[in-house]
């Protein structure tokens, strides 16, 4: 599609900061738990009540949900583990979320319990939910939901200067301006031009926050692959590093296998890790934009 020319500066309406935490649905909580301590993620936290982990990296925050109520219905062994809910950071929640249900966004049912936060969000991609999370000073979501893991550092360093720099989802065919329009009516994303990248896979189309902090890569199905079962969700979480090569090494010694094929090899401007067992992978992206914690 073509990028019409000279857009207007996002206004942030909802005063969006940064992503605050990404979380995963799980079947495999302790599977996945390993692979995200060879990432360099520590469990810092527990939920009060569900079987629900807070795994903590320098400003990045990842919640594995291991609730049965939180596991899609497709859910596969194959595919066991899926990206369920992105929440960002934003400087009034309740005023976000009402802006994007008048937006024409689909308010979820809530399921807090008995002294849990009541997290507003709406419907995004597949099974997936966008969150809405303010802060008030240094008060946030997890002094209430989740219990410290007694003796753990509760913020743990970035490996190599780590950070968010996005999500990839996957669309339907020909599905690109809906999903923009979707992104940038809520939320006032915009779209880079076409043929502008970061990393190592080209593909489809880049949304920037209108923070300028992060980005989603909308992705259709390849051409020829009327046969490839492919839904609309979340896929892939990018990480930014300042310098992509030495984070590689550094998470080559923790175990990490990355993809070294001519179609996405590793180098300065990003790489890309191999498919785990349940589905995931990470892709690390040139960035020197740190995000606040």
């Amino acid at each position: 599609m073509s990028i019409q020319e000279d857009l207007p500066e996002p206004s942030n309406p909802l005063g969006i900061d940064g992503i605050e935490f990404i979380e995963y649905a799980t079947a495999r909580p302790l599977e996945l738990g390993a692979l995200l301590e060879q990432m360099g993620f520590v469990a810092t936290a527990r939920h009060r009540s569900r079987e629900v982990t807070l795994y903590r990296q320098g400003s990045m925050n990842i919640i594995v949900n291991a609730d049965p109520v939180a596991l899609p219905l497709t859910t596969s062994d194959t595919q066991s583990t899926s990206i369920s809910a992105i929440a960002l950071r934003v400087r009034d929640a309740d005023l976000a979320y009402r802006h994007a249900i008048d937006m024409g966004a689909w308010g979820i049912q809530t399921r807090a319990g008995v002294m849990e936060l009541n997290i507003p969000g709406v419907h995004g991609a597949g099974d997936s939910i966008l969150y809405f999370v303010d802060r008030v000073g240094d008060f946030s979501i997890y002094d209430v939901d989740f219990k410290p893991i007694p003796g753990v550092a509760q913020n743990p360093p970035a490996i190599a200067g780590m950070h968010f720099f996005g999500v990839v989802q996957a669309i339907g065919r020909d599905r690109s301006p809906e999903w923009i329009d979707f992104y940038q009516q809520l939320m006032d994303f915009r779209p880079l031009p076409d043929g502008h990248f970061f990393g190592v896979l080209p593909k489809g189309l880049l949304l920037e926050s209108p923070c300028h902090s992060f980005y989603l890569q909308l992705i259709e199905p390849p051409e020829g692959a009327a046969g490839l079962q492919w839904e609309e969700q979340l896929i892939r979480i990018g990480i930014g590093a300042p310098d992509v090569l030495q984070a590689v090494s550094e998470l080559k010694k923790r175990g990490i296998v990355f993809i070294d094929k001519a179609s996405a090899p590793s180098s300065e401007k990003g790489a890309l890790t191999q498919l785990y067992k349940g589905g995931i992978s990470f892709e690390l992206v040139v960035s020197h934009s740190e995000q606040t914690a």
